[in-house]
């Protein structure tokens, strides 16, 4: 480490994940301390873990000084686990998170870090020119892939390619910022972030990214996809006049999240228009 160089903290939100959490964890810290000059740390934030996902990751953490876990009991979802860890923002420069399944290898999180310089947010792409796709998802996820981003453009009109890309970092003042107004607890969390981001002026870069597609998703294409497209329409109603005449419909909102066996959002701020 040379001092003076930026800091980083890296978000993992990880459910079940046992049997994929470790080699992520080996490659990133052997890659990091071979090639981020900075101090770097790892948290693990795990949400409803019924299987041994903590047992491996304190393990890696009396291997590496730079592991850390935190844990919640209960199911939060992954947006849930990254507004917990996001409070944390304090303790870096740049503030990023991956999946826990490895989509993301070292190489490409850290070049997002690298093109974080001069802007306020870097997100990976795997539509853009230049994106190497390993492993190709399957027809029917692209399509829902494809479908859920003309919705998510038509209601936000971000012109962002992939807002779903598992790899994004961030700097700190811009986190805090707009951290009251995270509120989406489910995979829809990454809507909630980049149009936080973008309303409070904030400048996001998108950058093509290599990606490879991991067996094991933990999103289903029936109840994880309605409640990804309630939450997106949720959110678009909390920027809208509307929003406070609706809350009264709340216990309704809750019973459908439940129904779809889904982290309900969390209350919070209305964020300014």
């Amino acid at each position: 480490m040379h001092p003076g160089q930026p800091s980083l903290l890296l978000l993992i939100p990880a459910y079940n994940e046992e049997q994929r959490i470790g080699p992520v964890l080996d490659v990133y810290v052997e890659y990091f301390r071979a090639h981020f000059p900075g101090q770097f740390h790892i948290v693990v934030v795990m949400n409803g873990c019924r299987d041994n996902t903590m047992r491996v990751v304190m393990e890696k953490a009396t291997q590496y000084s730079e592991i850390r876990a935190l844990e919640f009991a209960a199911p939060i979802g992954k947006g849930g686990a990254l507004i917990e860890g996001l409070k944390l923002a304090p303790m870096a420069d740049f503030i990023g998170y991956i999946d826990a399944d490895g989509a993301t290898q070292p190489q490409a999180f850290l070049d997002l870090v690298h093109k974080c310089e001069g802007v306020d947010c870097a997100i990976g792409s795997r539509w853009l020119p230049g994106a190497v796709i390993e492993h190709t998802q399957s027809l029917k996820r692209r399509i829902f892939s494809r479908c859920f981003h003309a919705l998510v453009e038509a209601l936000f009109w971000m012109g962002i390619k992939d807002t779903q890309c598992g790899a994004k970092v961030m700097r700190r003042h811009a986190v805090e910022t707009i951290h009251p107004y995270l509120r989406i607890a489910d995979v829809a969390f990454d809507i909630n972030l980049l149009v936080s981001l973008t309303r409070a002026g904030f400048k996001i870069r998108e950058v093509p990214t290599t990606w490879t597609d991991q067996i094991g998703s933990k999103m289903s294409l029936n109840r994880g996809a309605l409640a990804i497209i309630l939450s997106v329409f949720r959110l678009r109603l909390v920027y809208s006049p509307f929003y406070k005449w609706l809350r009264p419909l709340r216990p309704v909102e809750a019973w459908i999240y439940q129904k779809l066996r889904a982290p309900q959002p969390l209350a919070g701020p209305i964020p300014p228009k």
